[in-house]
């Protein structure tokens, strides 16, 4: 049996232009990125079907989490899904499938992040700390205010745990 997690946000902003901030540098740096000032956010990315999409990240070098994406679908402006393999600063790590969606709500844009493949319930309630701040830095940077990254859009909007 394996756990799954679902998280959303409503940004003020286009799904065109939430999709390919979020498929930029800046924007997967942004989302990895917890408002720390040493926070370490390293992201490397090959956006295709088949490339891989590598982030290394954690509050020093000695605890340094490492994800690797590799693309399975990529539907712009609709949809991302990724096999990911998570390892964690004590070498352990695991799979999980990784869906990103985009969805019109007018003007706006519906993100949600699903996760299946979580090993435990624990497991899985840890990803839950870290997702607001994600999706609250994901959004700044589409509106522009994430300091040392940039963006020329604008947008703001609110969380939805599910």
């Amino acid at each position: 049996m394996t756990f799954e997690l679902r998280f959303q946000r409503l940004i003020n902003a286009d799904r065109v232009v939430v999709f390919d901030l979020f498929t930029e540098q800046g924007g997967q740096v942004a989302f990895y990125q917890q408002g720390e000032a040493a926070w370490i956010v390293r992201s490397e990315c090959e956006l295709r079907v088949g490339g891989v999409w590598s982030v290394e990240f954690g509050p020093s070098e000695d605890e340094i989490y490492r994800h690797r994406h590799v693309f399975n679908v990529i539907d712009r402006p609709r949809r991302l899904l990724m096999t990911t393999t998570e390892t964690r600063p004590d070498g352990s790590s695991f799979d999980t499938e990784t869906e990103i969606r985009f969805e019109e709500q007018g003007w706006q844009t519906l993100m949600t992040v699903r996760q299946i493949g979580f090993l435990t319930e624990v497991l899985r309630d840890e990803h839950t700390v870290g997702l607001p701040e994600a999706f609250a830095q994901s959004e700044r940077f589409v509106g522009g205010e994430v300091p040392g990254l940039h963006a020329e859009h604008h947008g703001t909007g609110s969380d939805t745990p599910n």
